[in-house]
């Protein structure tokens, strides 16, 4: 008989969730095949889960709990758990996205995170250097789960300038681009969306240097993230969000208003044939 992979629960939270699935598993007196066969997943599966060899999913975890009946708290453990997704430089970020109130961002080079769809998010990671399939997989889950605040009871304002130059960027083809400037137009509908775009024709230098994120909290205290080459780095010194705050507005001096923004996207989809 094969001896069980030992995991230590201190290693990570997904080794945590691993260590605790097994536990409640055997508790209940089921093999992994049959508690496989209850939830609808191969033994494989659940398996490389319980040796923290595949990260655990929300629709795992929930049906573990109903089916070895518990209170929720595996699916409390995944949600921790899906953190180790996200590259660890970015983990405050998104904790100050969550909290905020309202998001102004710049981008020159790419559509924002937020507005990425599967496809184009997926290209995007895919140029990153070093990382494996599986890791391609859950930054891409990662970035997409992002787009859950707009889902929240009293979302933040999200007021999105870029530059024109991302519409044209033929990132994962034709369909793909077509499909994302098709959901850029989409989600401006939403009442807490601002998209504005800078165009060729303004010729304006203050955003050149990099993305970067400007998130305004309860309490008006703000918190900026600026993009670079090798990693983001979230700033709170006052001194140096009042500098990004003014570049942000000589910015949004040159970008085209709403309307006039959207109907650039639209003519730019029709020609992404």
């Amino acid at each position: 008989m094969t001896k069980p992979v030992e995991v230590n629960p201190e290693e990570s939270p997904r080794a945590l969730f691993a260590y605790e699935l097994r536990r409640y598993r055997l508790e209940a007196g089921l093999t992994q095949a049959e508690l496989a066969h209850r939830i609808g997943y191969t033994t494989s599966v659940v398996g490389m889960v319980e040796t923290a060899r595949r990260p655990p999913g929300k629709r795992l975890a929930n049906l573990c709990d109903e089916t070895l009946g518990l209170d929720g708290v595996l699916t409390r453990l995944c949600a921790i758990a899906r953190w180790e997704t996200v590259p660890e430089h970015f983990r405050n970020w998104m904790d100050v996205e969550q909290q905020a109130t309202a998001l102004r961002s710049w981008d020159p080079l790419l559509i924002p995170g937020l507005f990425q769809v599967e496809e184009y998010a997926r290209k995007v990671i895919e140029g990153e250097p070093g990382l494996t399939p599986d890791q391609r997989d859950q930054h891409v889950g990662s970035r997409l789960r992002r787009k859950a605040i707009f889902e929240k009871e009293h979302p933040p304002t999200v007021w999105s300038i870029m530059d024109e130059s991302v519409l044209h960027r033929p990132l994962g083809g034709t369909t793909v681009m077509r499909t994302q400037l098709e959901y850029l137009l989409e989600i401006a509908q939403h009442p807490k969306v601002i998209i504005q775009v800078v165009p060729y024709s303004a010729e304006s230098t203050a955003g050149m240097l990099s993305a970067f994120t400007i998130a305004e909290l309860e309490g008006a205290s703000h918190i900026v993230y600026v993009e670079s080459s090798a990693r983001g780095q979230v700033i709170d010194d006052r001194t140096t969000i009042l500098r990004v705050a003014a570049r942000y507005d000589a910015i949004r001096a040159e970008a085209h208003a709403q309307y006039l923004s959207l109907q650039l996207i639209k003519d730019v989809m029709q020609r992404w044939t």
